[in-house]
């Protein structure tokens, strides 16, 4: 075995990128630089509208801030770098900015399934029992819900970068990816990556999986209370609520399904880099526009302070 100091290491990959057509990437470059700035200004919107509108000033608002924030976070990662790959000849990353690449990312996607697990509890709390809402859901436990999402996200990133740190990279350096993921990062190093791929499968499980199953029992319970409900006008209310967030959280679900959940023999390049798309670019884009266009008080809240704005 040869010391890993014998080792050439690699300091920097080259990226398959998104498309095999080079001829097309000024048209690809216009379109998603114009889809970061939407993701960007969206977003941003519903962040300052929650911030500066005082009937916004409620832990569901205050959760979807978050959620607009850890969106902005996840475009972020992955997009300056695409589109700085998208303006040169050969598609590269640095080491670094691959190790960085891969702790935002991670971290924006495991901040973002349990932000979205503490939002359905939060909408089963406002339907299942909406006379002890105030105290189940008050400003102190929003705040260290929120917290506790962040650390939390912050903590699987970490310790799954810091492990790849410890590996040598000494072989082939062609990602099979448009951005830094741990599967294919984890494939080009040339020392063992058991204790990676255990740790990332247990990510996988716990955070994937045990936020699913979360969600789901919140929706199931919010489900049957919405059938007791006497008057459809009452049961229309009471869906209002939750439906922007459950079909948030359906688009999402379903992206990382897709990616996760296919047998190995299709093209899973083409696949995962499809269901890629969907959660980096797609679900950011399309969630502040879900919030704002099925509710009313957010519209008020961005005319308020931005007038000019069509919603």
């Amino acid at each position: 075995e040869m010391e890993p100091s014998n080792h050439t290491r690699v300091t920097e990959f080259i990226m398959l990128g998104l498309f095999d057509h080079p001829r097309h990437q000024g048209l690809f470059f216009a379109l998603f630089l114009g889809i970061y700035i939407v993701v960007l200004m969206g977003n941003s919107l519903i962040i300052v509208a929650v911030v500066l509108h005082p009937p916004l000033h409620t832990p569901m608002y205050f959760l979807i801030a978050n959620l607009a924030t850890v969106d902005i976070l996840c475009t972020s990662s992955v997009l300056p770098q695409m589109l700085k790959n998208l303006m040169q000849e050969t598609q590269t990353i640095s080491f670094g900015g691959c190790i960085a690449q891969l702790f935002f990312f991670t971290f924006s996607a495991g901040t973002e399934l349990v932000l979205l697990t503490v939002m359905s509890y939060d909408r089963y709390v406002a339907i299942c029992h909406p006379l002890r809402y105030a105290l189940l859901m008050s400003k102190r436990i929003s705040i260290n819900l929120a917290a506790g999402v962040w650390m939390l996200g912050v903590f699987n990133s970490l310790v799954n970068t810091l492990l790849v740190l410890r590996l040598d990279f000494c072989g082939p350096n062609l990602i099979q990816h448009f951005f830094c993921e741990f599967p294919t990062t984890l494939a080009l190093s040339c020392s063992s990556t058991y204790l990676n791929e255990i740790m990332v499968y247990m990510a996988d499980i716990c955070l994937a999986m045990g936020n699913f199953l979360l969600t789901v029992l919140s929706y199931s319970f919010i489900i049957i209370t919405i059938l007791k409900i006497q008057s459809a006008k009452g049961k229309q209310k009471a869906f209002s609520t939750c439906s922007s967030h459950l079909l948030v959280v359906t688009l999402y679900y379903s992206s990382i399904f897709y990616t996760y959940i296919q047998p190995t023999s299709s093209n899973t390049l083409d696949n995962n880099r499809t269901a890629a798309v969907m959660y980096t670019l797609v679900t950011p884009t399309l969630n502040p526009l879900i919030y704002s266009l099925r509710n009313k008080q957010v519209k008020v809240g961005v005319r308020k302070i931005f007038p000019f704005t069509p919603t």
